[in-house]
């Protein structure tokens, strides 16, 4: 910083007494953060970044998008949809850096620098703002082969006699949901055999003949259309989840963000019958 020490430890001896908290812990060998000091410096940094962010965003009005722009994506989803977007992207703004984060984990985006996510679901981080951008369902799926072994169910209650196969994401409520005409919905308790939080383990162990799984239609859209799948119960299917894009309140919607925006609203249509 091209100050001496000395200034400093008294700055820092000044913000602990303004603030009324140790922020340091310091020993004769020496100095670290105690978790108040964590705390703050962590905020101090989301404080700054968010400034440098409105600075830039002022800049940026100007011309194309340029800069760092992290996105968060579902694993699978990301890698058939976004990941293409992105590389779309990159071309047709060269000044512009995209860091595409892929899981199934719901990050929280301004505790971990997100600038957007594309989450499958209802939204319920009220300090989010959303843009839906699809639909998709969920469906069961299993292998011929084990249908031929263990028989086809013809509604909810036959899963109670059949191995499941519960991926996570499809199942947060450990239960699967039916809509039966006249009854309502019908929950059916998960008592799985194999449970993942990978999309792609749980379509592998279906295909493998283990058992019947949950899961989105755009996981298994190539297994179904080449028989390795086939889809069940679809008469009690559950209604469609939104596919949607966030981003958190607190931040300003910077050119690169809206930029990622249009490229999704551009490559809408190609998910319509892909979801």
């Amino acid at each position: 910083m091209g100050v001496a020490a000395s200034v400093v430890t008294r700055l820092i001896a000044g913000l602990e007494m303004d603030l009324g908290v140790v922020l340091l812990q310091r020993t004769t060998r020496s100095i670290k953060l105690t978790d108040a000091g964590a705390r703050f410096l962590e905020r101090s940094r989301r404080i700054l970044a968010d400034v440098a962010e409105a600075e830039l965003a002022a800049q940026e009005e100007r011309g194309s998008p340029r800069g760092r722009l992290i996105i968060s994506a579902p694993l699978m989803f990301g890698r058939i949809h976004v990941a293409p977007l992105v590389s779309d992207l990159l071309e047709e703004n060269p000044d512009l850096q995209i860091e595409l984060n892929l899981s199934d984990r719901f990050v929280n985006l301004v505790e971990e620098g997100v600038d957007v996510a594309v989450r499958i679901g209802s939204l319920s981080d009220s300090a989010l703002i959303a843009r839906r951008i699809g639909t998709t369902r969920r469906m069961l799926v299993a292998s011929p082969k084990y249908l031929a072994n263990r028989g086809v169910p013809t509604k909810p209650e036959d899963l109670a006699s059949h191995s499941l196969i519960a991926f996570h994401t499809t199942a947060p409520d450990r239960e699967w949901k039916f809509d039966l005409p006249g009854r309502g919905i019908i929950r059916v308790p998960l008592n799985p055999r194999f449970s993942t939080n990978s999309g792609e383990g749980a379509i592998e162990h279906a295909i493998r003949g283990g058992g019947i799984a949950a899961v989105f239609r755009y996981h298994v859209l190539s297994a179904l259309a080449d028989g390795r799948l086939v889809e069940l119960l679809d008469q009690f299917a559950s209604p469609e989840v939104p596919i949607q894009a966030v981003f958190p309140t607190t931040r300003l919607l910077s050119i690169k963000v809206r930029a990622f925006l249009r490229a999704l609203d551009t490559h809408r249509s190609r998910w319509s019958e892909q979801v």
